[in-house]
C-alpha cells in the first residue's frame, strides 16, 4: 500500500500550488520519502494529478484512488463527510492548512473592467455567476445579503466555473462574477475586469488545506510525515525566494507570476502557514454550516463542530520536528512574512508594510519596494523616463491593509499624503474627512 501514492493537486488554485507543484516539480515529496525499516527497498510509485476543483478529488479518494488531496474549505468538509457516510473504506481526515485568510481574503467579485457598478448594492436587478457549492458561493450569497439583496429577488445567481465565469464577464453574458483564490485578483489583472468587493470585507476565515485517506496514513504515517514536510520546505523555499518561486509556479500552473506573488508573497493575501489553529477549524465549520443552508449536506445528524473530531496535526508536528523546527515557529514565520526593508527610492526604512508600495520592473529579478504610494509615483515617473516597463504595481488599502493591484484602486491626494483604497466609497469618505480629492491612478499619475 504504501508504495503507490497518488496526490490530487489543484496547481491553478496557487494556495494550493505551493504545496503542490512546487513539492513536485522540485521533487521535495520523494526525497522525503522513508527509505529504512518497514520502508526498505520499497519502490515508490508517485502520481500527481492537477483538478480544476475540490470534488473530483474528493471522488477519486473516496474510490481509493488517490491517497493525499488538497482542496479549499468548502471541498474539504464535503471530502470529510462523505468519507463518513458508509460509501467508502475509509474516513478522510484533514491533516494541515497550505494557505488561509482569517478574513476571507482570496474570494472577491468581480465586474466588467468597463462596468459603472462600483459595489454590491448597485447589482440590484443583475446576474452574477459563481461556482456552486465552492467557498465563493458561500460568500457571495453573504455579501449580497448584507448588501440588502436576496438571491432570485434581487439579483440571480448561476452557477459557472472561472474559466466560463470569465468567458462571460468577457462577452458581457453576466453583470458580474464571484470566484475564490486566484481569480478576482487574475481577471483584473488580465485587463478585462475589476474588483468590487473582496471576500474579507465578510470576516468569515477561509482556508486550503490537505485531507489524507485514514486507511493510508495509519498504514504508512512516516509517508505522511515526508509529505508534510515537503510542503514545510516549500513554505520555506518560497520565502526565501519569492520572485523566483512565483516564476517557476507560473511555468507550471499557467497563472502569472505578478499573481502568485501577490496571493503569497510578503504581506499577500493569504499567507503561508501549515497550523490548524482555532481561525482554521472556524473556517472548516462555517463551511459545514453554510454548505448545509444551501441544502449541500443533507444529513441533519452533522453538525459545524463535527469538524474537531476530523483533524489530526500530530504529521504536522513529526515533519516540523524532523527539520528542527516545530509548529509555534512555522506559524510566526508565515505571521512576520511582510514587506521589509528600505524604500528602493530613497533609502529610507519601511516602518508600516501596509503603507508601502511595490513596482516589479519588467526584467528584473526583483521587486521594488516602498515606503508609501508617494514614493513609488516619483520612482514610476522616473522608470517610465528610463523607457522601462512596469510587471506590476502594488498598494495597500489603508483600512485594511489588503494588497491591492494599483491600476484598480482609488487614491485621495491630500495634505498629508496618497493613500489607496479598494472600495470608492471608501476612498470618497477618506477624502471628506482629509480634504482630499479621490482620483484613479491613471489622473494620479497625470497629476504628480
Amino acid at each position: 500500500m504504501c508504495a503507490n501514492i497518488h496526490v490530487g493537486t489543484q496547481d491553478q488554485v496557487i494556495n494550493t500550488a505551493v504545496g503542490g507543484a512546487v513539492s513536485r516539480e522540485l521533487k521535495m515529496f520523494e526525497k522525503n520519502l522513508p527509505s529504512n525499516g518497514a520502508y526498505k527497498n520499497l519502490n515508490y510509485d508517485i502520481q500527481w494529478s492537477s483538478y480544476t476543483s475540490g470534488p473530483p478529488i474528493t471522488n477519486k479518494m473516496i474510490a481509493g484512488q488517490i491517497q493525499i488531496g488538497l482542496m479549499g474549505d468548502f471541498p474539504a468538509v464535503i471530502n470529510l463527510i462523505k468519507s463518513r457516510e458508509g460509501k467508502t473504506d475509509s474516513t478522510s481526515t484533514f491533516i494541515g492548512t497550505l494557505a488561509y485568510s482569517p478574513d476571507g481574503a482570496g474570494n472577491a467579485v468581480v465586474v466588467p473592467k468597463d462596468s459603472k457598478v462600483t459595489s454590491l448594492k448597485e447589482l440590484k436587478g443583475a446576474t452574477v455567476s459563481v461556482p456552486f457549492g465552492s467557498a465563493a458561493h458561500g460568500m457571495v450569497l453573504k455579501a449580497l445579503s448584507d448588501a440588502g439583496l436576496e438571491q432570485g429577488k434581487n439579483v440571480t445567481l448561476i452557477s459557472q466555473s472561472p474559466e466560463v465565469g470569465g468567458s462571460s464577464l468577457k462577452s458581457g453574458q453576466i453583470d458580474a462574477h464571484a470566484d475564490f483564490v486566484p481569480f478576482g485578483e487574475l481577471f483584473p489583472y488580465r485587463g478585462f475586469a475589476r474588483k468590487i468587493f473582496d471576500g474579507a470585507q465578510t470576516g468569515v476565515p477561509t482556508l486550503h488545506g490537505i485531507i489524507v485517506r485514514d486507511d493510508f496514513a495509519k498504514a504508512c504515517p512516516e509517508v505522511v510525515t515526508a509529505f508534510m514536510k515537503s510542503v514545510l520546505q516549500a513554505n520555506e523555499k518560497f520565502r526565501e525566494e519569492p520572485e523566483k518561486m512565483s516564476a517557476k509556479i507560473e511555468g507550471w500552473s499557467g497563472i502569472e507570476k505578478e499573481v502568485v506573488y501577490m496571493f503569497l508573497g510578503p504581506s499577500g493575501l493569504q499567507p503561508l502557514s501549515p497550523e490548524i489553529g482555532e481561525i482554521q477549524l472556524l473556517a472548516l465549520e462555517n463551511s459545514i454550516a453554510t454548505l448545509k443552508g444551501l441544502g449541500k449536506i443533507k444529513n441533519e445528524d452533522i453538525k459545524p463542530s463535527d469538524v474537531r473530531e476530523w483533524v489530526d496535526d500530530s504529521y504536522l508536528k513529526a515533519a516540523a520536528k524532523s527539520l528542527d523546527t516545530d509548529v509555534g515557529t512555522e506559524v510566526k514565520k508565515g505571521e512576520t512574512y511582510v514587506i521589509t526593508g528600505k524604500d528602493a527610492l530613497d533609502g529610507s526604512p519601511i516602518t508600516d508594510p501596509t503603507l508601502s508600495a511595490q513596482i516589479w520592473v519588467s526584467g528584473d529579478e526583483k521587486i521594488s519596494n516602498y515606503s508609501s504610494i508617494s514614493s513609488m509615483v516619483k520612482a514610476l515617473n522616473g522608470i517610465k523616463g528610463s523607457g522601462k516597463g512596469t510587471d506590476v504595481i502594488f498598494v495597500h488599502d489603508k483600512n485594511k491593509a489588503w494588497k491591492l493591484l494599483a491600476s484598480n484602486a482609488y487614491y485621495v491626494r491630500s495634505d498629508s499624503g496618497i493613500t489607496a483604497f479598494l472600495l470608492k466609497t471608501d476612498a470618497e469618505t477618506h477624502a471628506k474627512d482629509s480634504g482630499g480629492v479621490v482620483m484613479q491612478f491613471e489622473a494620479l499619475m497625470k497629476s504628480s
